[in-house]
């Protein structure tokens, strides 16, 4: 039992993924030592302006260098890779930003957590209470929607970078795909997809200099993590386009609305379950089994569609105003019920980039 309340057997170690730091982290490595943590820092293309303060991190730990700038996620599994070639389990990781909003005693309660608790990924969470970014506070909110309504699962910080896992996790983690902060996010997709326990240790929530430091790009980033969903919904807009157009055009010719309303349904139900499947979540699923299972959901949210609206109808709501917040619903669980099983029951995407470093200083521990 160690201060944090957790029985853990295994060493610690703390990994830092660093791109053009500031000087604090220098003493954010001294207070890991302090610790007695083992530590792995890696230079993600910093650069020669920042040589001498990688060089004073040597003091600290082992220090590995991407020659040119590759990504969070990159350095983050860069830094596994090198630990599960150099370490002997069981040993417990605790990833830690080199911006110092991290505070130490929260790094040893999530990393004392995860010893005890080798099964699963511990996250240290921020209540976001204080004063928090005005960005930070709403890339978190939109993100944990999304996790939520893509994997029907709970986690309130999934933008912690304050993580905690045994030697048992590495191999996935260094499979899930990502180069940047988007591979946070696929963590905690591919950990639910594949049920293994998310936990979260509450920490303090810590900006320094209304968080002036972070290399997140608003834009870039946020496409990276949210693209998925994005493109579904353009996936849906464009059959929507082609259900409506081939509608009414099958009207003015045949005058028949039912053969009209029909054709125009399957065809846009074909187009979208092909960009579906293509482009949105490139699933390597069998097509049969995709398909009878997309079929399936269809049905499921056309009956559904349709009770909501004669029921909410029924007790007196307008039935055009209803419409809207019914269809958001059903899209909802049309991208939740597709991203879990239809499309997303294997990884699809393997990482393929290419982690090359330099080793500046450690070995066999």
């Amino acid at each position: 039992m160690n201060d944090s309340g957790f029985a853990t057997n295994s060493k610690q170690i703390a990994l830092v993924p660093a791109y053009e730091p500031e000087e604090i982290m220098i003493e954010l490595l001294k207070q890991l030592k302090d610790k007695a943590l083992n530590v792995i820092i890696v230079d993600d293309g910093s650069g020669d302006a920042y040589s001498d303060l990688f060089k004073r991190a040597e003091e600290y730990g082992t220090v590995l260098v991407h020659q040119q700038n590759m990504g969070k996620g990159c350095a983050i599994k860069t830094g596994l890779k090198y630990i599960y070639g150099h370490f002997e389990a069981p040993y417990t990781v605790v990833t830690v930003d080199a911006d110092g909003q991290h505070r130490i005693d929260d790094v040893m309660r999530v990393c004392a957590r995860a010893g005890a608790e080798p099964d699963a990924l511990v996250l240290g969470s921020r209540k976001f209470n204080g004063k928090v970014p005005l960005r930070s506070r709403f890339g978190n909110t939109v993100t944990r929607f999304v996790f939520r309504i893509s994997s029907g699962k709970k986690v309130y910080d999934t933008q912690t970078g304050l993580r905690a896992f045994s030697d048992k996790l590495i191999p996935r983690l260094t499979e899930i795909d990502g180069e940047r902060y988007e591979y946070e996010m696929n963590v905690l997709m591919r950990f639910s997809r594949d049920d293994i326990p998310i936990r979260e240790e509450w920490i303090e929530t810590v900006y320094i200099d209304d968080n002036s430091s972070t290399h997140f790009d608003t834009i870039r980033d946020s496409w990276k993590i949210y693209k998925e969903i994005l493109k579904f919904s353009g996936a849906s807009l464009i059959s929507f386009c082609v259900d409506y157009s081939l509608y009414c055009i099958l009207n003015a010719v045949t005058g028949q609305l039912l053969f009209s309303n029909v054709a125009a349904r399957i065809v846009s139900a074909t187009v979208n379950y092909t960009l579906n499947r293509k482009m949105v979540f490139n699933s390597k699923a069998p097509v049969l089994k995709s398909v009878l299972q997309y079929i399936a959901l269809a049905v499921f949210i056309i009956a559904c569609n349709s009770a909501l609206l004669k029921l909410l109808t029924g007790i007196g709501l307008n039935k055009y105003l209803i419409k809207i917040p019914v269809e958001l619903a059903m899209f909802i669980v049309s991208w939740s019920v597709q991203h879990l099983f239809i499309f997303g029951t294997e990884e699809n995407a393997k990482s393929g980039e290419s982690n090359q470093f330099e080793e500046k200083s450690g070995g066999k521990v």
